[in-house]
């Protein structure tokens, strides 16, 4: 039986980004305070859920933000199946 990896992956294993490249791209783009990465694919790299915290956001709407964290991974997004973003928040945001 094959995996639900070999479902949905388009490239060979070593092409699909990791958490840590995931949370690397956004600390680096984003200057991040908090960066949480999780692979929601079962390890396969396709699919994640990301909770960011950024000084960048303050002042922007929801969609913006968004945009933000899509813009960081926009190298990634082609190897990427789906993006959960589950929290772009300020600093003051996060305290609270």
């Amino acid at each position: 039986r094959r995996s639900s990896c070999a479902r949905v992956q388009l490239h060979p294993v070593d092409w699909m980004p990791t958490v840590q490249q995931v949370e690397e791209a956004l600390r680096s783009a984003l200057e991040a305070e908090a960066v949480s990465v999780v692979d929601i694919s079962g390890d396969c790299g396709s699919s994640f859920e990301v909770s960011v915290v950024s000084k960048q956001f303050e002042g922007k709407a929801l969609l913006a933000r968004h945009r933000l964290v899509n813009g960081a991974l926009a190298g990634m997004m082609g190897d990427i199946h789906a993006l959960s973003i589950k929290g772009a928040k300020t600093p003051t945001q996060a305290a609270s």
